[in-house]
């Protein structure tokens, strides 16, 4: 067995915590100081980790490499399981035209461009997060928008903070799930603090997307539905994370708030000639004046319906118990790891959820789809090949920093630096959502940073006797804010709307909204942390 130390390195807190950031900080200065890319940075990192819990920790070698093993497989299934399916329908619908065809019904919901940026980039955007995540919803939605007449750079902006408030709970509920595994805090219950935190964001944030479109007279005049479509969405997220799945909360809320916004009789309403010309400054796509058949329509639309559909089945308690007797829980191989005090870790135990999890939902709903849409099942088997090689760097980076995570918590290295960071105290509840935020601008992924920091911040929390599940579910929402500054979604917005190399550019934009926002998700922590609104948490 191998029991974890908090001071390894000269019997020092301080010394032992600047050893354990080593891996950390590694990963950091590659990614923002050398602009190394994200795989290699993630391996190297790697690298680092293991060289420090076995030479600094003194943790054998193989139960190093058998860490990492876990962190790897967790990292494949159920995270990238997820990712690859969902973007594999994406794929599907886009060789079969019905996503042009979806593109020009939502240009026809309106001819307001700042309502068409609430369909598109806020409910659109959220489904695509809940679906598939990992930078999609910013590519596709900034292309729809450029599509629909806006000026490039601007719909890359609107894009990249609409991508916000279901970031927590994208892919289908991956980065919570990711939460809960690397604390050992239950899903349910980080799940449910999650989502009383970031539906406070999904109020601000239309109204804040309708600003960047036509500034004052946008607020001004659309601010109705805007308010709208975002309290309907937190209300939705609210209510999904907290009494139906984690899985479901961004679907439920993207479907409820587009409804409640084009329920709204104000954004129906044609908009004046001066809005649309000060608006739509790009060149707006020929295309859209195409009338596509109802059934077409509806076809469109059959690969979201249907796995809304398949979600919601798995979520009756009778089928939801069948699918989870497919779970398989086992001792993980070479691993025998023991907490300072002599307990057991949760992590010498591993459960593969083959059925229930939802990659493998998203994968049945995605064979609906393929019937649903004429896809022939080679053409659908080739179309999953293309996109597993599309995403292969993509999952060198999440493995590599699962791996990272699993080797620092599972060798004590996230703890030592828990136990040196409740050093803060109360301080530590406003700092929490920073270091999330950080976590994220820095990997791009709220996932990665929950995998990163999750563990350490559970640690910090219990040290300084502060909630675990606040702090955890901290790391989280603040992660979602660090989304729209990270180099990988600048450089996806870029290269989606032909503005390669103008990151730079798109980073002076988003910059102050991310800080603002992140400020006010620092400020709602603190208060839930004390009396002032410790009454929101469960």
């Amino acid at each position: 067995m191998f029991v974890q130390q908090l001071e390894p390195v000269a019997d020092s807190l301080g010394l032992s915590a600047l050893v354990a950031t080593l891996p950390l900080l590694t990963v950091l200065v590659l990614l923002g100081a050398v602009r190394m890319k994200a795989h290699r940075a993630g391996l190297i990192g790697l690298a680092v980790a293991v060289l420090v819990a076995w030479l600094g920790y003194g943790m054998p070698l193989g139960q190093t490499a058998s860490s990492a093993a876990q962190g790897v497989l967790f990292g494949l299934f159920p995270i990238l399981w997820i990712v690859v399916n969902a973007l594999w329908v994406h794929r599907m619908t886009v060789r079969t035209r019905h996503f042009d065809i979806l593109r020009r019904s939502f240009g026809r919901l309106s001819d307001d461009p700042r309502v068409q940026a609430l369909v598109v980039a806020f409910c659109f955007g959220a489904l695509l997060e809940a679906l598939a995540g990992f930078g999609a919803p910013v590519a596709i939605c900034a292309v729809m928008l450029v599509a629909l007449g806006f000026d490039p750079v601007r719909a890359a902006v609107v894009a990249l903070v609409a991508n916000t408030a279901p970031v927590a709970f994208g892919a289908m509920g991956t980065p919570v799930v990711t939460l809960a595994q690397v604390t050992g805090l239950p899903l349910d219950t980080v799940a449910t603090v999650v989502g009383r935190q970031t539906p406070l964001l999904a109020l601000v944030v239309p109204l804040l997307l309708v600003w960047l479109v036509d500034g004052r007279r946008g607020l001004r005049e659309t601010w109705v539905p805007a308010l709208a479509c975002g309290f309907a969405f937190a209300a939705a997220q609210f209510a999904a994370s907290n009494y139906v799945s984690a899985q479901l909360a961004d679907i439920g809320a993207a479907l409820i708030g587009a409804g409640a916004l084009v329920a709204v009789p104000h954004a129906r309403r044609p908009a004046a000639e001066p809005v649309r010309a000060a608006v739509l400054t790009g060149v707006r796509s020929e295309d859209l004046d195409h009338d596509d058949p109802r059934p077409e329509v509806l076809r469109a639309y059959a690969p979201y319906a249907l796995i809304v559909a398949v979600f919601s089945l798995a979520q009756i308690p009778a089928v939801k118990d069948l699918l989870a007797r497919a779970t398989r829980t086992f001792d993980w191989p070479f691993l025998d790891v023991a907490d300072p005090s002599g307990d057991p870790v949760g992590g010498n135990v591993f459960s593969l959820p083959l059925v229930s999890t939802g990659g493998t939902l998203v994968l049945l709903a995605g064979a609906a789809t393929a019937a649903v849409i004429g896809v022939h099942a080679r053409v659908a088997a080739r179309e999953w090949a293309a996109t597993v090689h599309e995403l292969r760097f993509a999952i060198l980076t999440v493995t590599s920093v699962l791996a990272l995570a699993y080797v620092m918590n599972l060798s004590g290295q996230a703890a030592t630096i828990g136990h040196y960071v409740a050093a803060a105290g109360a301080g530590l509840a406003f700092l929490s959502p920073v270091l999330g935020w950080f976590g994220v601008a820095v990997t791009g992924s709220d996932t990665s940073a929950n995998a990163l920091f999750g563990a350490l911040q559970v640690t910090a929390a219990r040290e300084a006797g502060l909630s675990p599940e606040l702090l955890a579910a901290a790391n989280s929402s603040g992660g979602v804010l660090g989304k729209m500054i990270s180099p990988q979604n600048l450089t996806i917005a870029c290269a989606a709307v032909g503005l390669a190399g103008r990151e730079g550019d798109l980073l002076r934009k988003v910059l102050p909204w991310s800080l603002g926002l992140l400020l006010v998700m620092c400020l709602v922590v603190v208060g839930q942390s004390t009396a002032v609104l410790g009454w929101m948490l469960p």
